[in-house]
This record gives structure tokens, C-alpha cells and sequence, in this order.
């Protein structure tokens, strides 16, 4: 009797040892719901039902197998919905503590959309777009042969395009204050750090045309001389023959 009960015991040890290695823990099937779950809701583009069931996952199971997938797509929610800085705060943690998963690259490309996203018009506050480049930049040296080359290039050329524009702007706003020096600063920025935007040779006549209400027309001709080229093919050439004739005539009248 002794003996059959050892063996039914032993049985019952095998079958609860057994059970447990093949089935997950209690929590982890929960976890692993609940992701689906967040799943049906992102693919159905309801974008904030599955921000709740991802976000159970991020703050309870990141430690299982369904942690950085959680943590990607609760991101993606964040991302696709255009909430864009709470997007940029997931990617970002997802970087910085799954250094290893295969969504980290793909997180880095969205942390970049998402600063191009919330870059503003030229004219505001350029925060932005300052961290877009930076990004960007860091993107295209760790990834140089992502997929995504070539649209960061493209996003990378829009930016700096904005900037060049508000250090143009700026020049201009400057000459019709009559500000002429804090003018040619303005344009020479443009031409110190924005030298790849199309706003190189409107910088050029501005100078030319900030010297000439200065009356500093040999400084507009040395100028007009060593860009010509440059303000012919951006069609400003008259502009320019334009603001150096009257500042002559000014000149003339003057001597008397």
C-alpha cells in the first residue's frame, strides 16, 4: 500500500513538473494578452486604446520577452496618433535600455521624424530643428547604410534650408530697420553656416545691398566681382547693378 502511494506521488511530482516547464507563468500569458490585445487595437488604427494595453506591458513586463516589443509599438501608437514628444520619450528609453533589440534602429528613425515633425516655421523658435539635424546627423554616422538614407539626407537639406531662410530674414528685417551693420552679420551667417542652401546668393545681394546704404561701395563692387556668377544663375544680377548704381549716384550728389 506503502508503495502505490510513493507511486502515485512520484506521478503527481512528475505531472506538476512537467506542466510548468511547458506553460508560461500565470503573468506572462497576461502580458502577452495584453500586447496582442494592443496589437488588434494598433492595427485597427486606434491608436489610443492600444497606447493603454502597450503601456500595461512597458511598466509591469518589461522584463519578459514582450518588453521592447511593447515598448516600440507603444511608440508607433504615440507616433502615428502625432503625439510626437511622448513618441520621441519611448523610442528614446528603448534605445537607451534594449541597446540590443531589433527595433532600435528603426526607433532612432523615428526619433528623428518625430523632432522634423515638430520643427516649426523659420520664423519661430528653431529648438527643433537644431535637435532634428543632431539626430539626424548621429543617425546617418551609426546607419550609413540604412534604407533610410536617403530620405534623412532629404530631411536633413529641408532643415537647413529653414535655418538659412531666418538668418536671410533676419538680414532683411535688419535693412529695412536701417540696422546695416547687424544686416551683413545676418547674411554673413548665411554664408558661414548655411552655404548649402538656396539662400547662399540672395545672402550675396543682401550684403551688396547693406554696404551700398552704407556707402561702402567699394566693399558692394569687391562683392559683386567675386560672386557675379552666383547672382547671375540665381537671376539677381539686376538687383544687384540696381543698388550699386544708386548708391554711385548717392555718392555723386554728395561730392556736389
Amino acid at each position: 500500500m506503502k508503495r502505490i502511494i510513493l507511486i502515485i506521488l512520484g506521478g503527481l511530482f512528475f505531472l506538476t513538473v512537467f506542466s510548468c516547464a511547458g506553460s508560461k507563468p500565470e503573468d506572462e500569458m497576461d502580458f502577452e494578452a495584453r500586447f496582442k490585445k494592443g496589437m488588434e487595437y494598433f492595427n485597427k488604427k486606434k491608436y489610443v486604446q492600444a497606447q493603454d494595453e502597450f503601456n500595461y506591458v512597458v511598466l509591469s513586463g518589461s522584463h519578459t520577452e514582450w518588453g521592447d516589443d511593447a515598448m516600440f509599438y507603444l511608440g508607433e501608437s504615440y507616433f502615428n496618433n502625432e503625439e510626437y514628444i511622448l513618441a520621441i520619450s519611448e523610442y528614446d528609453r528603448l534605445t537607451r535600455r534594449m541597446m540590443f533589440s531589433p527595433f532600435v534602429e528603426k526607433a532612432r528613425w523615428r526619433i528623428c521624424q518625430s523632432y522634423f515633425e515638430e520643427s516649426p516655421e523659420y520664423y519661430l523658435d528653431q529648438t527643433s530643428t537644431n535637435k532634428a539635424i543632431e539626430k539626424i546627423q548621429e543617425f546617418l554616422d551609426d546607419y550609413p547604410d540604412s534604407k533610410f538614407t536617403d530620405e534623412a539626407n532629404e530631411m536633413m537639406k529641408k532643415l537647413r534650408n529653414k535655418l538659412g531662410r531666418k538668418a536671410y530674414e533676419t538680414g532683411i528685417l535688419y535693412i529695412k530697420l536701417g540696422v546695416y551693420d547687424s544686416a551683413i552679420d545676418a547674411f554673413n551667417e548665411v554664408l558661414k553656416s548655411y552655404y548649402d542652401t538656396e539662400y547662399l546668393s540672395k545672402s550675396y545681394l543682401g550684403l551688396i545691398i547693406a554696404y551700398c546704404e552704407l556707402r561702402d561701395i567699394e566693399k558692394a563692387r569687391e562683392i559683386y566681382v567675386q560672386y557675379e556668377q552666383n547672382l547671375k544663375d540665381a537671376e539677381l544680377i539686376d538687383k544687384a547693378d540696381t543698388a550699386m548704381k544708386k548708391c554711385e549716384r548717392r555718392l555723386q550728389k554728395a561730392k556736389g
